[in-house]
Formats: structure tokens, sequence, C-alpha cells
């Protein structure tokens, strides 16, 4: 007697179909956040292009939101991942006002439970391919912080994302200082905004600048910087580079 192995129907649980599935690359992206502390708060800029692998497809994608009564969030990397964090942050700050006792999360708090939440996905092999940055004041206190996409995360007095962590950054260390102005301090973020434009593929010149003082969060209309692309170096980009083409 002979006995054939029963097939599996296409559509079964049991199929491949029902495999665990992962987050293996981004779809729609943003570039670039960077931020700093300034005399009263937090400042932080974002550009508003979403591309869609190198496509420049999107070109009003907000990328700075408020979180609660303290904080301010900047995402880059894949925007539903953003939100998906985003619907995380509105059930935890709804859980916290339901308590009702006068208290409110800070930014800190906030920071500590996205470093959790991206190392638990990381853990999990399904990350959210995001890299955030968060800032915020409260009771007087500054606070700015960051966290990548495995749960690498830390504080300082400026941060950046993407290509911000390799060209703003180092603007930010030779020109931040302690006492910025609010004034100041766009400026210095402009500044940095325009060399990634100047050399980032996925960036885009329409810009937001958010702060976030003791009086709340404030998110600027988008604009537009002054460029120049008369440099003779991008009219001849390999002009006396070995061996390019």
């Amino acid at each position: 007697m002979q006995f054939m192995a029963s097939k599996q129907p296409e559509n079964s649980l049991l199929g491949p179909e029902s495999d665990s599935q992962r987050t293996m690359y981004p779809y729609v992206t943003g570039t670039s956040v960077v931020a700093l502390k300034y005399k009263d708060g937090i400042l932080m800029a974002a550009d508003m292009g979403g591309s869609y692998g190198s496509t420049l497809r999107y070109k009003s994608v907000e990328r700075m939101k408020p979180i609660g009564k303290h904080s301010l969030l900047g995402a880059s990397g894949e925007i539903s991942d953003f939100q998906e964090i985003l619907r995380y942050l509105d059930e935890l700050i709804l859980y916290d006002n339901m308590w009702d006792d006068g208290n409110s999360l800070g930014p800190k708090e906030v920071h500590n439970y996205l470093t959790r939440v991206m190392y638990n996905r990381r853990n999990k092999f399904n990350p959210l391919w995001n890299s955030l940055v968060l800032g915020g004041v409260k009771n007087g206190q500054k606070y700015l912080g960051t966290v990548s996409m495995i749960g690498v995360n830390f504080e300082d007095n400026h941060v950046a994302t993407g290509f911000g962590n390799h060209l703003a950054r180092p603007i930010l260390r030779q020109e931040w200082h302690e006492n910025l102005s609010f004034e100041d301090g766009v400026k210095l973020l402009e500044k940095c905004m325009r060399v990634l434009l100047y050399r980032d593929r996925s960036a885009v010149n329409k810009l937001q600048i958010a702060k976030i003082t003791e009086e709340g969060v404030t998110i600027s209309q988008p604009y537009s910087l002054k460029t120049y692309w008369e440099f003779s170096a991008f009219e001849n980009p390999t002009q006396g580079a070995v061996g390019s083409w």
C-alpha cells in the first residue's frame, strides 16, 4: 500500500503566506534632522522631503511633532514607522494624562521610553527604521537626545541624524556655544541645512524650524533657503580628480 504525502493548500495557515514578516528595507524616507540647545530652549530643523527610493516623491512631509506638554520629536528614516511611533506616543501621553495627578512626562522620560521601544524592536529583528531626535524643556531644564534604529542613544548639546551626523555636527562643534540666542541659533541651523542641501541628494529646499521652550512648541511655516550654485567645484566636480570619468 502506498501513502501519498498530503499537500498543504496554498492558502493554508501553515503555508509560506503565514511566515513572520520583517522590515527588510525602508520605502518612503526622510533625511537629516538637526537640533541644538539655545539660551531659552531647544531648536530643531528638518526639511520636508520624502524619498521613494532615490526619487524625491513627496515634498510636504512634516517630520517634527510636539509630544505632550514638554517634548518635541523629529525623525529621519521610514515615514510609516515614524507614524507608528507617534501612535505609541499618543497612547503613552493619553495614559499619563488619565492619572490626572498634576504631573506630566518630561523629555527625559519620553526619550527613555523611545530607547526601550527601539531596542525592543531591534531584538525582535523587526526594527522601526528611524533615527529619532527628542528635545524638550521641563522645570527650566533643557534636554536633547537621540536614539538610532537599533537603540543606540545619547544626549548632547547638539545632535543630528543621517548625513547631518557627518556634515552638520562639525559645524555645530565649531560654532555652538551655551548662550546662543534664538536668532543666532536659527542662523546656525540654516547654515547646516544649506550644507546638507548642497551635499545630500535626498534633501529638498523646503524646511521647517521648530522651537520648544517653557511656553510650549512653535513650528515655523515651510520656507526655502537662499542658495548659490555657481561655485566652480559645482560646475566641474570631477576636475583634478584622479581616475574619475
